[in-house]
């Protein structure tokens, strides 16, 4: 057996015909899965649903996180069936919607709702620049990346006031913000950012690159109206 990253995943899902199969209950592959991923639960491998799978063609199985292994026992039972190429994406989904890639399910994540051209400015961008650039725009942020595009800080209102306007991005951002994932549910989000007072936050992805931004005023009234039914 081959545990696998979500490169090698993609790698044989487009250049080998690979197939995909979460092993994750009915109700988590309701919630979110790989696109066209096959749900074959573990305990029913030994039934009839494994016959869905073609035996020569790879097959990847995946279920929650690292932390589940429920794929790394599926991997291994599908070898002792006959399967002679199984690979088991040890990360799991939740690795996959971190990444911001497309899912299936009824999930509704950050990912769906993510503002995608903020405001950014690179680490020597002049202050007064960036400036101009935050006070026309709606949130009233930008988010400092390096060249990399690995967030390092952002610049608000309160940072331009006390910034030196000749000075660099790097001189002026507020480091060490909080940042969340693509994968984060929008429900559970909204209602944290309500409770710390916080109307925007930055999405990135595990390596830290930027995604976006991801503002209260653009799914308050969407959240709420479902909240009431």
């Amino acid at each position: 057996m081959n545990v696998i990253d979500r490169e090698a995943v993609q790698d044989l899902l487009a250049t080998r015909g690979g197939q995909l199969v979460e092993v994750l209950p009915e109700q988590e592959y309701a919630w979110a899965h790989l696109p066209r991923a096959l749900h074959v639960p573990l305990a029913d491998l030994d039934g009839g649903a494994v016959e869905l799978l073609d035996k020569t063609r790879p097959v990847i199985v995946y279920c929650h996180d690292w932390l589940c292994d429920l794929s790394p026992r599926a991997a291994h039972r599908l070898e002792r069936l006959g399967f002679g190429e199984v690979y088991d994406y040890g990360l799991g989904k939740m690795d996959w919607l971190a990444a911001d890639l497309p899912y299936e399910g009824s999930a509704a994540l950050v990912s769906q709702n993510v503002r995608r051209d903020p405001v950014t400015a690179r680490l020597t961008d002049r202050v007064e620049s960036v400036g101009e650039r935050v006070v026309g725009d709606p949130a009233g942020l930008a988010v400092v990346v390096d060249e990399d595009d690995v967030v390092q800080g952002v610049i608000g209102s309160q940072e331009l006031r006390s910034a030196d306007m000749s000075g660099t991005a790097e001189q002026a951002m507020r480091v060490g913000v909080a940042t969340v994932r693509p994968s984060e549910e929008i429900e559970q989000l909204v209602h944290r950012m309500d409770h710390a007072q916080v109307d925007h936050v930055v999405v990135t992805q595990p390596d830290g690159t930027l995604v976006g931004l991801y503002g209260l005023g653009d799914v308050r009234a969407p959240v709420y109206e479902s909240d009431q039914g």
